[in-house]
């Protein structure tokens, strides 16, 4: 997926001005002259102050990750990074919260960063890497915490952190640690010969190899941002014990659980720790199938292995596309996971399957269901299982029962009505992450528009009908932190509010409208407004916090931010998110169109004299679209696209991920039919008809779509002297993730919009 963020209506019906190529200069437009193409008289400067939640004040606010209770589930642990553009450093802490006592919440800060965890109910363990150069090594500390009721807080004991042992490496991550098989489990990336405590020695080789070249015998050469090297991941496990006297000791016996195999795991280049899942004794994973080329599948396999890397099983019936997030039940006699049905398409609908593991049963639990479940949990006695789905923009929280195993594996069992149908037991926000604890309780961490991640409890969910119509009545939720509710209070962030229009084909289209502070019924064509496009195509905008595509950000620089979930977008239902393909540019279009025409009509209090688009991959494809077809009639001033698709057809032979391609347009880019849909929803075949100014922004280390692509529209703009910037990071991939370089990209776009709508005296 390109992540984030047909034919047009006629001009007459739509009542909005088209795009109107700008006079033409009689000279040549020079790079130098592009900055002084509007009648500003002062530099251009970012709205910023105490209420006003300015790009500064993104990048500062603290970002929490998901929240991970400890075994008993009366902690939770909460890795959190702050930004200080003062300091020119990103400060890392874990919080230590209570679930259920009125303890007060302890900060414990990570001067070197690191990646921290639960040993057991009162310790955390921190790998932090240590050293300088080639003795870099990542070094294993305990910090024990006691929880003092009396003085209502959590503590750390005064000789924490306490040695533990050193790894091999300081690449050593993603560890999972189940006291019960005293074995640690992470991943690391090891060479060919699979030997861990060897990759240092195999690493100065490597760098000292006399040459710089990467040479490949595959498609596989680059992904995201990295050129394939001679590494690939793999799954360790380590004796990690407490002695009498409860003093940790790390083994130094390092077995490679996929020692003998092709296999990868975690997936690159996001896989992490939902990757995997450890029982008492036994590993579960999913990983690409090594017999298919990677860059044109996405067949994954769930295998399931001991703790000594032996009596390996594969679970999957090999008929899969994807899986994801395998997930152990408290007993360790059934795992779940979510399986796709379709390779090459990584936004098919995500089946929840079960199996059995002493049955030997496997059964798509969800084939009736019309969603895609992301992150599974069981309950702990094993009745019940959570998975998060997107749901009309949102990513809930749902449950169902779990049925008897069938006789048989099977991907359509017939299951009584009250298995079919998941209940929601949350309906606002979008829910990152899930843990099912003891008690009747389950753990979340949500975002919305208004706020990064905090981690929520469900209690009461033991003894309660949870498919009863008034189960809501009967579940108690409860907010356990508040990492950012004081520095935003005085912003005053738009919830957003949710608007429906009838789209292409008679379909009812979803989008979002965020009002800026001050917005006032009445107030006739006083805001300048700017239409967000998201990335995917498969995606959505929804309930949830962003740190690079913020409504609030665009906003609280006083614009109306509508964003629109065309044909293509997740959580509406599968059909609707597979009526893109081989349709990029049109039903989203039409849907784009009439949203707007809506929205327009709707609010007179919106200036569309004052109008402006922009979007990401495929947003910034929608932007090269829409330059070229300006009978849509939006009407926008200026446009920013980044890391846009300028030539599909290019992009199809370009690009890291090439399954992406060939399953959008309907097969490789020099089959006949696919050939038809390229050429038929390829920006580059409309570039006589671009007229509008548009700024250009685009990451060299940029993969998915690289870089020629971004400089390409650039080039066609300036030949078409039309008002155009170019912006490149050298060091971001498809997305901008330096901090630095985050601010200069929200410079620059809102400097962009406000050169050609913004109030000028």
């Amino acid at each position: 997926m390109w992540f984030p963020p047909g034919l047009g209506l006629p001009i007459s019906l739509l009542g909005l001005a088209s795009q109107i190529p700008l006079e033409q200069p009689s000279t040549p437009v020079k790079l130098g002259d592009i900055a002084n193409m509007s009648v500003t008289k002062a530099p251009f400067k970012l709205k910023e102050g105490s209420d006003v939640f300015s790009p500064k004040n993104l990048l500062e606010l603290p970002r929490p990750g998901v929240g991970i209770a400890n075994q008993p589930g009366d902690l939770v642990l909460v890795p959190v990074s702050t930004y200080s553009f003062k300091e020119k450093k990103n400060n890392k802490s874990i919080f230590l919260a209570p679930i259920e006592s009125t303890v007060k919440p302890l900060e414990v800060p990570l001067a070197n960063g690191g990646d921290a965890f639960w040993l057991d109910s009162r310790t955390v363990g921190h790998a932090v890497e240590e050293g300088e150069g080639k003795d870099k090594v990542k070094v294993l500390y305990a910090i024990s915490v006691k929880v003092d009721t009396d003085t209502t807080t959590i503590q750390i004991y005064p000789d924490s952190p306490v040695f533990i042992g050193k790894f091999p490496t300081s690449t050593a991550g993603n560890f999972r640690f189940t006291g019960r098989s005293e074995y640690l489990i992470f991943s690391d990336d090891v060479y060919e010969d699979g030997d861990i405590t060897k990759v240092k020695e195999h690493d100065e080789a490597w760098e000292n190899r006399g040459d710089s070249a990467y040479v490949f015998d595959d498609t596989f050469d680059r992904h995201w941002d990295t050129l394939i090297g001679p590494k690939r991941s793999s799954l360790f496990s380590v004796k990690l014990t407490q002695n009498p006297d409860h003093k940790w000791s790390l083994g130094d016996e390092y077995i490679n659980l996929l020692r003998g195999t092709d296999h990868k795991c975690p997936i690159e280049p996001f896989g992490g720790t939902d990757d995997f899942d450890v029982s008492q004794g036994h590993v579960i994973y999913t990983t690409k199938d090594p017999k298919l080329p990677p860059a044109w599948h996405t067949k994954q396999d769930i295998h399931i292995v001991d703790l000594q890397g032996k009596n390996r099983k594969e679970l999957t019936s090999g008929k899969q596309a994807a899986t994801h997030n395998p997930t152990f039940n408290a007993a360790g006699d059934k795992v779940a996971w979510i399986e796709l049905d379709e390779d090459g398409h990584e936004s098919d609908r995500g089946k929840v399957v079960i199996y059995d593991l002493e049955k030997d049963v496997r059964y798509t639990l969800t084939q009736k269901w019309d969603r895609t479940a992301s992150v599974i949990s069981f309950s702990k006695d094993g009745k019940n299982i959570f998975f998060t789905a997107g749901d009309i923009a949102r990513a809930k929280v749902f449950a169902l029962p779990i049925p008897p195993t069938p006789s048989r594996s099977t991907t359509d069992p017939d299951l009584p009505k009250e298995y079919e149908t998941p209940t929601a037991l949350t309906h606002s926000g979008t829910v990152g992450d899930i843990q099912a604890l003891s008690n009747g309780r389950l753990l979340f961490t949500r975002s919305s528009l208004t706020s990064p991640n905090d981690v929520f409890v469900i209690r009461g969910l033991d003894g309660v009908d949870l498919f009863s119509d008034d189960v809501g009545k009967k579940l108690n939720i409860d907010q356990l932190t508040k990492f950012t509710e004081d520095a935003l209070e005085s912003k005053n962030l738009s919830p957003g509010e949710d608007f429906w229009f009838e789209g292409a084909e008679g379909k009812n289209v979803h989008g979002w409208i965020i009002k800026p502070p001050g917005f006032k019924e009445g107030e006739k064509k006083k805001w300048p407004v700017v239409l967000l496009i998201h990335g995917g195509p498969e995606g959505a905008w929804e309930d949830g916090w962003s740190v690079r595509w913020n409504p609030n950000v665009f906003t609280q620089q006083g614009y109306v931010a509508i964003a629109i979930n065309p044909t293509g977008s997740t959580s509406f239902g599968q059909d609707f998110v597979n009526a893109i393909k081989k349709d990029w540019g049109g039903k989203p279009f039409v849907d784009m169109q009439k949203g707007w025409k809506y929205i327009l009509n709707k609010y007179p209090e919106i200036d569309a004299d004052r109008a402006v688009a922009a979007g990401a991959s495929y947003g910034g494809y929608a932007i090269n679209w829409i330059q070229g077809h300006p009978e849509f009639g939006f009407g926008f001033k200026a446009l920013v696209c980044h890391d846009s698709s300028f030539d599909v057809r290019f992009t199809a032979y370009a690009t890291d991920e090439l399954y992406f391609s060939n399953y959008e347009f309907g097969g490789r880019p020099w089959e006949n039919d696919t050939k038809i849909a390229l050429q038929k929803n390829n920006p580059i075949e409309f570039v006589h008809k671009w007229s509008t100014p548009q700024l250009v922004v685009h990451g060299s280390r940029d993969y998915r779509l690289v870089e020629p692509e971004g400089l390409g529209v650039f080039h066609a703009l300036q030949q078409l002297k039309i008002p155009s910037r170019l912006v490149i990071f050298p060091d971001e991939n498809h997305w901008v993730s330096n901090h630095g370089n985050s601010l200069k990209w929200h410079y620059e776009v809102f400097r962009w919009f406000d050169q050609f709508v913004g109030k000028h005296d």
